[in-house]
């Protein structure tokens, strides 16, 4: 949101205007989610496949674990943003600064050790727990307990022994108080319309992205079902409203649903909990977070986090499907290497190209009799299949429509090609027999992909025959049928057993 506005207005500049716009765009981002929702285009969360998820939430549990960092070893300048390349630039570059220090007035490292030693201590501490938890169901209290016991312990350990003065970061004063209405901010001016539609329809559908996708990781996680409609319309209401109490656009964030998913939270209970507690904190508790040190709250989230690296998952993956693993292994690195965003996109657009090359090239096999049965299955997958002589069996294993036509008529006709120029008499091609009950659906140019084949097949001697269509492909013949009747009903049969049975006399004749 900051990069788009900023290419119009200055926030130094024009800080007021800025504010002004931003709230705006999160109100026009509020009302695209919102009636993305009302639309019921929840669908559109289905392209975040199961590989997807895996990747995202690993790669995103990195990046977050990745921020901390800057608490974790007392960093003082440290990057805003998300990729690890930037991350690891900030840990690393400034390592020889040098801060006045008791023993060494002119000389200090880049890190501090005390920082260190304390976010070790408690990182320790808060896994612990977390495996104690998961080793014992019973002792869940433990990993509920640890995080805030971590903040008061660590909040009294700074104030006793004044530890901010020994190169340990604390949060600082903080003035009490709730968000002021900004309704009155909001500006629909002609001027910078455009501006705040466009910025908050691109954050809108990013943030609604990943919000959605943080439900669905956790979701899979705790097994239970996320309606996509209802999040767009939740996601859209909450930033419509932001919009109004002084919030910029934002989602269902990853870290605080990590902290509270780790903290064994079961129902949306919690959230209205965690609310009340937020205002009456914000309202009278600020001055008591004075001496919180900000290592503890990044030892939190570090611990939260680092449990949703699902390494078993990403392993069967690999096992069951290397394209799906390919999927998982981009979502992944385009998290850490890009941005959380770009990262989604790539992996959604993988996911998408693989549907369209199934959809564009589908599954297309020739079948054989299992001997001694009236059983026809594919001759690759069951090696106890025979061929029948005379007659090529196919079957077609997905919806015919104008997408794929081209390439079913191709490998048909290769099929055909290879089959009549085998050259032995005895098992010379007679009768096609296409297999259409596993096709659930045909379109326009499905039908005349079929009365084409048809066609030509019958300009080289052949028979085509039609096996247990489906209702909705029977009922597109029966239409075709009416206008021209292409297909009699001595080319329809219901089983590829009985077509055999009752063409086999016609291939015998046939031979010479």
């Amino acid at each position: 949101m900051g990069s788009m506005l900023r290419q119009a207005v200055s926030p130094s500049a024009e800080p007021m205007l800025f504010l002004q716009l931003a709230f705006t765009s999160t109100f026009f981002a509020g009302l695209v989610q919102a009636s993305l929702g009302i639309l019921r285009l929840g669908f559109i969360i289905d392209f975040l496949s199961k590989a997807t998820l895996v990747g995202f939430m690993a790669g995103a549990a990195i990046i977050v674990s990745l921020q901390q960092l800057k608490a974790l070893l007392g960093i003082v300048h440290f990057t805003t943003q998300m990729g690890i390349v930037p991350v690891m630039a900030s840990v690393f570059q400034h390592t020889n600064e040098v801060r006045p220090s008791v023993r060494y007035p002119s000389a200090c490292m880049h890190w501090s050790w005390q920082t260190m030693l304390m976010g070790a201590c408690f990182l320790v501490l808060l896994l612990a727990a977390r495996h104690v938890s998961i080793r014992w169901p019973k002792f869940f209290w433990i990993s509920a307990c640890a995080p805030l016991a971590s903040v008061i312990v660590s909040t009294l350990l700074v104030f006793l022994f004044k530890a901010q003065n020994h190169g340990i970061s604390i949060i600082g004063s903080l003035k009490c108080g709730l968000n002021r209405p900004s309704w009155d901010k909001l500006l629909f001016d002609p001027t910078y319309l455009g501006l705040t539609m466009k910025t908050g329809l691109v954050t809108g559908i990013i943030s609604l992205t990943e919000g959605v996708a943080v439900g669905r990781t956790f979701a899979s996680l705790k097994d239970y079902q996320v309606d996509g409609n209802k999040e767009m319309m939740a996601i859209g209401l909450m930033n419509i409203v932001g919009s109004c109490t002084s919030c910029y656009v934002t989602t269902g964030a990853f870290s605080r649903s990590a902290v509270n998913h780790n903290a064994g939270c079961k129902t949306a209970m919690s959230n209205v909990v965690m609310a009340l507690t937020v205002m009456v904190t914000l309202l009278f508790l600020m001055p008591l977070f004075v001496y919180t040190p900000n290592v503890v709250l990044g030892a939190i989230i570090i611990a939260a986090v680092i449990g949703l690296i699902d390494l078993p998952a990403a392993y069967n993956i690999w096992k069951m499907d290397k394209m799906d693993f390919l999927v998982c292994l981009c979502a992944f690195a385009g998290v850490i290497f890009i941005s959380v965003q770009e990262g989604l996109a790539i992996a959604v657009g993988i996911s998408i190209f693989r549907v369209l090359m199934q959809i564009t090239r589908p599954r297309m096999m020739i079948q054989g009799n299992i001997k001694g049965t009236d059983i026809y299955r594919n001759l690759h997958q069951y090696k106890e299949a025979q061929r029948v002589p005379g007659f090529l069996i196919l079957t077609i294993e997905a919806p015919i429509n104008f997408a794929n036509t081209n390439y079913l008529n191709e490998r048909t006709k290769r099929w055909i090609e290879d089959e009549s120029s085998s050259g032995n008499k005895q098992t010379e091609l007679r009768v096609v027999i296409l297999d259409l009950s596993a096709v659930p659906a045909i379109d326009t140019s499905g039908i005349a992909f079929l009365i084409d084949l048809k066609k030509s097949i019958e300009k080289h001697g052949l028979e085509l025959v039609l096996v247990n269509p489906t209702g909705e492909v029977m009922e597109k013949i029966q239409r075709a049928n009416d206008a021209h009747n292409h297909f009699r009903p001595d080319c329809l049969y219901l089983t590829t057993g009985e077509a055999i049975a009752s063409l086999s006399g016609f291939a015998k004749m046939a031979t010479p």
